[in-house]
């Protein structure tokens, strides 16, 4: 079997859990009145990301070869509960003085 090479310059491999949870971060926290200072926020969103599965995505210059907006609502629950609980734990040992 001959193998072909991989132009990997052309490919990106994404962690798309990484998209979906930005794209609803800043409303779950402001639905939860949580502190939204920048040190706050990148400990949440990496709680967050931490407690979700990883859903690597193939793109080729931007173009997504996975039908992604099928895995944002099947996530979205999911989502959304780690970011709660991830705002939960920050709240109580914030990196920065109330």
């Amino acid at each position: 079997m001959q193998h072909t090479s991989v132009n990997v310059q052309e490919l990106d491999i994404k962690n798309y859990m990484e998209t979906a949870v930005g794209d609803i971060l800043m409303p779950v926290l402001d639905s939860l009145d949580a502190c939204k200072c920048p040190n706050c926020i990148m400990d949440i969103l990496a709680i967050a990301l931490n407690s979700l599965p990883s859903k690597y995505v193939v793109t080729k210059r931007g173009e997504l070869y996975t039908k992604i907006s099928n895995l944002q609502n099947q996530f979205d629950v999911d989502i959304t509960a780690a970011i709660a609980k991830a705002s939960v734990i920050v709240s109580r040992n914030p990196r920065h003085d109330r």
